[in-house]
């Protein structure tokens, strides 16, 4: 387990340091009742919630100005490129980027993932290989199965111990000359490992390999730093980080997005077209065709402007103390198993419970008005790894709190009583 920054300790998580009660009023999905008992909502991993100004940015942009980006010279216009640009520099900050034009807007981690695996797949000769891990989401899986079936690549997999740790005197292994990329995740979702990455994109560099790293549930817990992790691309989803659904960031190196083709044609990703010739679009709009999301991207805007202002080390500092109060706590219920026991781990707590299928384990949490998800998590591989089809998922954001936990567990308690 991962403990809070230095300084930071469960003591001193008090309110002056981490206003709960306050935090939790800018989300009023949480406010809610669900079957009869106040909702206890431990899904992030999945999608986290919303916040009032979140909303208010959506309704605000529809309401006031309502207007395509980039290609109007009126006020509203004017407005809503402004605001969708300034997500763009926001975004950068937040990632640390080096330009704004490698900052790339798409709808989720996983059209970011397919997009590389587009345009880079196209290089690709038969016998090239990409190395994954065992923990990979599915999203970081199937677009590289599909380009070993359509343009004979190889996939080599890390493997992992017991703990879901990556094993990587393996990962060394598995490099040679026709490797071409390794794509790989930075903190799990099923089982809530945080991949030395660092360490990874090193070992990839030495040998002259790029690295995608899919940071689709990183982003909300750690500082991330792209320019200090030196990855080639990096990609996650705004839904992860309290912002919209249907919008995600892809960062590139400027001179890898600069040397890479488009991914889709249409408006916006040109500078000028005739029958006989099309001149592509600079860098981002290279690879951005076609009308966007711009709700959603100013909304990804304020959210990040929300987690800026709480403070990424504080929020780590709490998740961190709740994750370990969790693990402890749930982890002593009689029959539980935890899943993932890594040394560098946050967030996501599985678990199974003896002799009681996990979406009966879900069932009876949810009639306690307590969100969490049970199944493989879109994390199959990694099931098969462990044993199991399936587990329960709790996973943490910064608005949850100790007594949530204590609510979880007496749940648990009373599923023993209705199955075991």
């Amino acid at each position: 387990m991962i403990g809070p920054p230095s300084g930071l300790t469960t003591q001193n998580l008090s309110p002056e340091f981490f206003d709960l009660p306050r935090i939790r009023r800018d989300f009023p999905a949480l406010s809610q009742m669900v079957n009869g008992r106040p909702l206890v909502y431990l899904d992030n991993a999945a999608t986290t919630q919303k916040s009032t100004a979140v909303i208010e940015a959506l309704s605000r942009y529809y309401s006031e100005d309502n207007a395509n980006v980039h290609r109007g010279v009126h006020a509203l216009s004017e407005r809503a490129t402004a605001a969708y640009e300034g997500s763009r520099e926001k975004t950068r900050e937040f990632l640390n980027a080096n330009e704004s034009r490698e900052i790339i807007f798409v709808r989720g981690a996983t059209e970011g993932i397919n997009l590389v695996a587009q345009v880079m797949g196209q290089r690709l000769q038969p016998g090239d290989e990409i190395i994954i891990s065992t923990m990979e989401h599915h999203s970081n899986i199937v677009p590289w199965q599909m380009l070993r079936d359509t343009r004979g690549v190889v996939l080599r997999v890390i493997p992992i111990n017991d703990d879901g740790e990556l094993l990587l005197d393996e990962y060394n292994k598995l490099f040679n000359e026709r490797t071409r990329l390794v794509s790989l995740v930075h903190l799990s979702n099923v089982i809530g490992t945080i991949n030395p990455i660092r360490e990874v994109i090193v070992r990839a560099h030495a040998r002259g390999v790029p690295v995608l790293i899919d940071g689709a549930q990183a982003v909300s817990h750690v500082k991330v730093d792209v320019q200090a992790l030196d990855c080639d691309f990096y990609v996650f989803s705004s839904h992860k980080l309290f912002g919209p659904t249907g919008v995600g960031v892809l960062y590139g190196k400027e001179s890898l997005l600069e040397s890479l083709p488009p991914y889709q044609g249409g408006g916006e990703m040109i500078s000028s077209v005739s029958f006989d010739r099309t001149v592509y679009n600079a860098l981002p709009y290279k690879f951005e065709a076609g009308t966007p999301n711009i709700a959603g991207v100013i909304g990804l805007g304020t959210a990040i402007d929300y987690v800026t202002k709480l403070g990424l080390e504080k929020i780590a500092a709490h998740k961190d103390s709740l994750m370990n109060y969790a693990t402890e706590t749930v982890g002593a219920v009689e029959g539980v198993r935890i899943i993932g026991t890594a040394e560098a781990k946050a967030s996501v707590l599985s678990f199974v419970m003896d002799d009681v299928h996990p979406h009966d384990v879900g069932t009876i949490l949810d009639q306690d008005g307590i969100a969490v998800r049970t199944g493989h998590h879109c994390g199959q591989p990694l099931m098969e790894r462990f044993g199991l089809a399936a587990t329960v998922r709790a996973s943490f954001a910064f608005y949850n709190t100790r007594e949530e936990v204590d609510r979880l567990v007496s749940a648990l308690h009373r599923v023993r009583e209705v199955f075991v």
